[in-house]
């Protein structure tokens, strides 16, 4: 550009444009010259092996950018559909009686944080497996039970994610490839929950009311009503003010909608339709875990193109925090769960905070949550910050995108789609981290929520899969 170009853009002389050196900016400034400021950072933010290795890939561009554009066509293919609920037991494969799932990456019960532990304990007791929390830990430090991740099974669960045998799953089905299905459980609603590792008599006779009552309730209506198009509530829910992870009231009030005049017309016992509607009514994240299944179902989709550097999967257990791509689907990069910055409710700091945890990371991951905020402001209310905030991390987020989501459009951003598909050399060249809202959990059991906020996942995930990655695309045509 030349001098008397930048003159007329930037309307006045121009003495010094600023690249990022701050040492020569300040000078700048003390000596009064015009100073223009450019947000600038090396490549990789100048890493020099990471350089090296986004530089190695650029004889397979074509390659890869081709297998991310088919990741993501197969992506937007989907059409998950809400089909039915069944227990855990009947319907999530590879479900055993001594099988219990948990949300992020594999973990064992000695590195387990305080809500995992507790949620833990909690299945225990409710799958008749010990008489008291005391015994439930002991037998789980015994190994009587086997963890694995919800992902392992074609699942995803919110929070610690437990899942037992006995539980109740939404079951959630692709209209175009049937055999492709994804699982979640129902959610409680907020306080005293499982999901936060409470473990309480009352959290337990909740989860019988909703394994004895709500469950059965739902599969009848849902049988009545027949498939549920979810990705349609979604695009519908955005343009109502949610975002996919932590505001669900359009969402859930679209379900109801949906649900309740067959409900109505079941052949059952009035008190448990009055029942379950109202534990729908007042529940405003009741959503939540069927955006979560709806997302994995949809990014299983595009698991399994060689060459595409697309994430499938972000995840974390309230210790770990680990990545999936396209490419290589089941092989988890991982790191430690970061802490959530955000707003605490009152009589909690950042102290009583255990580390990032739940599967929920699941719709950002599909372009939802974090990466959707621009489509509910009243969310900064919850997480913090402001509306301008919201709006610029939407913006923001296309930056490491593949591309975008057109049925999920944002009314705010000009009904531009969302941003879809994260692409980890983007993340790494631009040294740009996914944003991530989320609910805070208390790290001592059973306390529940204290605080919601936004959180990145750890480097290291991207660091350790850019250099597989690299690997992988070894065997790729070398061309564009």
């Amino acid at each position: 550009m030349t001098h008397d170009r930048a003159r007329r853009l930037l309307d006045g002389p121009v003495t010094v444009v600023h690249l990022g050196i701050d040492a020569v900016a300040e000078g700048v400034r003390s000596g009064g010259s015009p100073l223009v400021e450019v947000d600038f950072q090396p490549p990789a933010g100048g890493d020099p092996v990471r350089m090296a290795r986004l530089e190695s890939l650029g004889g397979r561009r074509g390659a890869i950018e081709a297998a991310n554009a088919e990741a993501l066509a197969r992506f937007l293919a989907c059409e998950p559909r809400l089909v039915g609920v069944g227990l855990a037991r009947d319907v999530v494969p590879g479900m055993a009686e001594d099988l219990f799932l948990h949300a992020g990456p594999p973990i064992e019960w000695e590195r387990m944080s305080g809500p995992l532990r507790g949620a833990v304990v909690g299945g225990m007791l409710l799958e008749g497996r010990a008489a008291t929390p005391e015994e439930a830990e002991a037998r789980a430090a015994r190994g009587e039970v086997t963890f694995e991740p919800c992902h392992t099974h074609g699942g995803v669960g919110p929070m610690a994610g437990l899942v037992t045998p006995s539980m109740p799953v939404w079951i959630v089905e692709d209209g175009t490839e049937p055999s492709r299905r994804s699982f979640c459980t129902l959610n409680e609603g907020l306080g005293k929950v499982l999901r936060y590792g409470a473990f309480a008599p009352e959290v337990l006779d909740r989860l019988r009311f909703m394994a004895d009552v709500l469950a059965p309730v739902l599969a009848d209506t849902l049988g009545a009503t027949g498939p549920i198009d979810l990705k349609l509530l979604a695009a519908q829910a955005l343009q109502m003010g949610d975002e996919g992870h932590n505001r669900n009231r359009a969402g859930t009030s679209l379900l109801l909608r949906e649900l309740a005049p067959a409900m109505a017309e079941l052949n059952r016992p009035a008190a448990e339709i009055a029942r379950t509607l109202a534990f729908i009514h007042a529940n405003d994240h009741f959503f939540l875990n069927l955006s979560m299944p709806m997302c994995k179902c949809m990014l299983a989709a595009a698991e399994g193109v060689p060459g595409s550097s697309m994430l499938t999967v972000m995840a974390r257990n309230g210790t770990d925090f680990g990545i999936q791509l396209a490419s290589m689907p089941g092989r988890w990069f991982t790191g430690p769960a970061q802490h959530v910055e955000g707003l605490y409710f009152p009589g909690f700091t950042a102290e009583d905070a255990n580390p990032d945890i739940g599967d929920s990371a699941i719709t950002e991951t599909a372009g939802l949550g974090g990466f959707a905020m621009a489509a509910a402001p009243a969310i900064v209310q919850f997480v913090g910050g402001t509306v301008a905030d919201a709006l610029a991390t939407s913006r923001r987020m296309r930056r490491i995108a593949v591309g975008r989501n057109p049925v999920w459009a944002i009314p705010t951003l000009d009904f531009a789609g969302t941003a879809t598909g994260i692409d980890l050399r983007k993340v790494e060249e631009l040294s740009l981290l996914p944003t991530i809202n989320t609910g805070v959990a208390h790290r001592e059991p059973g306390v529940g929520q204290v605080g919601a906020g936004l959180v990145s996942p750890p480097w290291i995930c991207f660091h350790d899969a850019l250099e597989a990655f690299v690997e992988h695309c070894e065997t790729l045509p070398e061309h564009g």
